[in-house]
């Protein structure tokens, strides 16, 4: 009988910063059959705990810890942390830096944050992964969601190598991201995961306005939100836009506003620029007329003349 027998991943790679990323990242290298050669942290104590979750025995505050046959050197430290880090590395004797590798995780730099390491032979290269680690979520619980992920990455085209090389090991894939256009990207990231947690945050508390047990309890609302991503992976967001404004529906618009305005007036702001931005994509998908266009926008704008209120939101 033929059995698939799944690859183990030959990789060495030691890993800076003790958070949610490095350590979600480093169990799935670790569970992909790669060894973690050192955890290094400011503090000893998340070094220790991150490291015992990566089966790992090299644990410290200090880079020196690192030893020479690391691959791959992976920076998870908080962005602002890492140009510290890569002048501290391209400072240590005992690394083999012509045959190693060195990114970091930011989302915001490039490599060229990495010049430091460069300069000293290293492949560098960004690798951001496009993914949520909340830090209240243990790593444990993050790991399952952390494979075949994406990660934005730039660097030399050696860079670039070994950044495909580390996503494979992840069961990952790169997506280059032009230096010019970092913030933007990163922006993208940040409408994908912390916009859309808000959107999930203001259906909360509208529906709280509604039934007061529904404002921690969401749940009848999880069927929608589901299938309306489904749509959209599975067509377009114009083609799976629904509902009144792709309708044409003023009068109802008419109603939710007013009914925004009333119950949840610190809604307001954010409830006539999302329906602004869906008559926009109704207008792409070509369901709205050009008279049915101009009465939603005039109807949304008088309501944009009201100074904002700023609630208690919870």
């Amino acid at each position: 009988m033929n059995r698939t027998v799944k690859s183990r991943v030959s990789l060495r790679v030691a890993i800076v910063g003790a958070g949610n990323v490095g350590t979600v990242l480093g169990r799935v290298l670790v569970e992909e059959g790669a060894r973690i050669t050192a955890v290094v942290s400011r503090s000893r104590s998340s070094a220790r705990s991150a490291a015992s979750f990566l089966r790992c025995r090299t644990y410290a505050d200090d880079l020196t810890a690192i030893p020479p046959e690391t691959d791959i050197i992976f920076i998870t430290t908080p962005h602002d942390a890492v140009a510290g880090v890569a002048s501290a590395l391209a400072r240590l004797d005992g690394l083999e830096f012509s045959r190693m590798g060195a990114c970091h995780a930011s989302g915001m730099l490039t490599a060229s944050v990495l010049k430091p390491l460069e300069e000293r032979g290293s492949r560098v290269f960004s690798f951001h992964p496009l993914q949520t680690f909340p830090r209240g979520f243990p790593p444990r619980r993050i790991v399952p969601l952390a494979r075949g992920i994406w990660y934005g990455a730039d660097g030399s085209r050696p860079g670039l190598r070994m950044a495909r090389r580390l996503a494979g090991a992840l069961r990952g894939h790169v997506i280059e991201i032009p230096p010019e256009f970092r913030e933007l990207y990163h922006a993208t990231c940040v409408v994908a995961s912390n916009h859309l947690t808000v959107l999930l945050s203001v259906v909360r508390e509208m529906y709280g306005g509604v039934r007061p047990e529904g404002r921690s309890r969401p749940g009848p609302f999880r069927p929608i939100i589901e299938a309306t991503i489904f749509n959209v992976f599975a067509t377009s967001p114009a083609s799976a836009l629904s509902g009144p404004v792709a309708r044409g529906g003023v009068d109802t618009v008419a109603k939710h506003l007013e009914a925004v305005r009333r119950s949840l007036p610190a809604l307001l702001p954010y409830f006539t620029r999302m329906t602004l931005e869906t008559i926009r994509l109704a207008v792409a998908g070509g369901t709205l007329t050009p008279e049915r266009r101009e009465a939603l926008e005039n109807l949304v704008m008088s309501y944009t003349q009201d100074p904002p209120t700023i609630g208690n939101r919870q």
